[in-house]
């Protein structure tokens, strides 16, 4: 990917039925996409208390 990638894929799993964890990289809210042959969704990643959440580097707290 280009450094001025909006959304980076952090995490992904499986082949024919796949789930990724994207990073928007403007706004460091983390995502999940599942795919499964023409079907697919997207929803923001929530912590406990209901916000979305943010990627935080590793040394960043």
């Amino acid at each position: 990917m280009g450094k001025k990638d909006r959304f980076q894929i952090i995490y992904t799993q499986g082949v024919t039925e796949i789930t990724r964890i994207l990073l928007d990289t403007h706004t460091g809210a983390l995502y999940l996409q599942t795919l499964c042959g023409y079907a697919g969704g997207l929803t923001p990643l929530l912590d406990k208390d209901g916000a979305p959440m943010r990627w935080e580097a590793e040394g960043e707290s």
